[in-house]
């Protein structure tokens, strides 16, 4: 079975700032699909999905073309506005650039947004729907207390698949379940809802973390999406925080060690070759 990274990044700070970054923070320096590339091989991932970190227009572009020269990025994850009124015209504009063929998602920092209900305005509607009709995903990069609102959103909206970043950002370092557990229950219920097991070790305990407080909540996105609608993401460069690339997909595979083979080859490839149609 070909693993699959369904969910890294890559930055220049020479191209642009990454403004998320705080100030003396190890991120703060550039990460190349030329750094990840060995560390992948030797990890045995074969293909990735490269996901935007910036909400400017021409970061997508760029990612594209980056996709488009290197065998591994399999697909990308890009941004748009999506309350522009022409959003289904860009994302056209988008499929047609050298590497368009690898655009399979779009996604937005909805985290950052102060309105819980973000994803639930008309505007944004809108542009769901036309990532919908442009046969893309919609990648939801959000906070416990946003999840009723993404559930709303994919109930609304049956023809899009909605994929959960990061299990939704539980607060593992705290050791709390609820209320992100029944969030994630409601929106695992919907058919058109998928989730990475990815982002895990940055949300618990940076330096001492162990595999026992990363355990309830993989659990939980097991037992609530299922492994044929989970898949394995590093995060990498984030995740270096907390882990080496390596460190993260050999966590992932203990928290997954009670699965059949084909199950265990869904997360780590089957889900986010059907999800992104990679």
């Amino acid at each position: 079975m070909t693993v699959v990274d369904a969910h890294h990044h890559v930055w220049d700070l020479s191209v642009r700032d990454q403004d998320w970054i705080a100030s003396g923070s190890p991120l703060r320096r550039n990460f190349t699909i030329e750094d990840l590339a060995p560390e992948a091989r030797a990890a045995g991932v074969e293909r990735t999905v490269l996901v935007q970190t910036v909400t400017v227009p021409e970061e997508t572009p760029e990612f594209l073309a980056l996709a488009a020269g290197h065998d591994l990025i399999a697909g990308v994850v890009g941004w748009t506005d999506l309350t522009r009124p022409d959003a289904a015209e860009e994302l056209a504009r988008l499929r047609e650039l050298p590497g368009g063929t690898r655009l399979k998602g779009i996604r937005h920092q909805v985290q950052g947004e102060p309105d819980p209900e973000w994803l639930l305005r008309p505007d944004v509607r809108r542009g769901l729907t036309a990532v919908a009709e442009a046969g893309l995903v919609y990648d939801l990069v959000v906070l416990p207390h946003q999840l009723p609102a993404c559930a709303k959103a994919a109930e609304s909206l049956p023809q899009l698949t909605f994929v959960l970043d990061h299990l939704g950002k539980p607060p593992i370092a705290s050791g709390a379940l609820e209320p992100w557990a029944a969030h994630v229950r409601a929106l695992a219920a919907l058919p058109n809802t998928v989730c990475k097991l990815s982002g895990m070790v940055t949300e618990a305990d940076l330096d001492s973390w162990t595999i026992d407080d990363l355990r309830p909540y993989a659990d939980t996105v097991l037992e609530t999406f299922g492994p044929d609608r989970l898949m394995f993401g590093s995060d990498w460069p984030v995740c270096s925080l907390a882990a080496t690339y390596g460190e993260v997909l050999s966590a992932a595979r203990e928290l997954t060690a009670g699965l059949g083979t084909s199950e265990r080859d869904d997360v780590f490839g089957g889900t986010a070759t059907r999800a992104y149609g990679l």
